[in-house]
């Protein structure tokens, strides 16, 4: 994996060669080469490890998906901002299953830092909101539930939002 800038680098150089190759008079050759920096200019926007982590996550695995996020050493040098939301995103979920005080911290860090998808917002929120159900913070479970209630557009998590309402009237 390669940082942030040497892909972008390296889609430069790709670009300054293929006019090099035009100028040469060699069109197909400088077409190919404008293919192949796009290549670089994708993996600038989109993470390679992170999309390799989100089919793993598909797939409902956790162990894989945290081995592809290991592969990350530094996110603040190798992602944008973006992907260091759904880098800690992704961590959330991981250890929403061992250990909620981490998830906790993982899912404020990636509301914090932004993630592109209203659902995926939405997945944070009730998530948090259910962790602060389970440590007996009754109003901010609450407010997180309302605001992942307004971000979920398509009612996909309205039957969870409704479950979790109904639990915490037991509270």
């Amino acid at each position: 994996m390669f940082n942030k800038n040497i892909k972008i680098g390296i889609a430069a150089l790709i670009i300054a060669y293929a006019v090099y190759q035009f100028i040469e008079g060699n069109i197909g050759n400088g077409i190919a080469l404008i293919l192949l920096s796009l290549v670089f200019v994708f993996f600038y926007f989109r993470n390679e490890i992170i999309l390799l982590a989100f089919l793993k996550m598909r797939k409902q695995d956790l162990a894989g998906t945290q081995n592809w996020l290991t592969k990350i050493k530094n996110p603040e040098g190798a992602l944008t901002v973006k992907q260091q939301g759904y880098y800690n995103y992704l961590h959330g979920i991981i250890f929403s299953q061992t250990n909620l005080t981490q998830a906790e911290k993982y899912f404020k860090k990636a509301l914090k830092l932004g993630l592109t998808m209203d659902y995926d917002m939405a997945m944070a929120k009730l998530s948090l909101a259910g962790i602060a159900m389970q440590k007996r913070r009754k109003r901010e479970a609450t407010m997180l539930l309302n605001e992942a209630k307004k971000l979920d557009k398509q009612n996909m998590l309205a039957d969870q939002i409704k479950m979790m309402k109904q639990q915490m009237k037991k509270i």
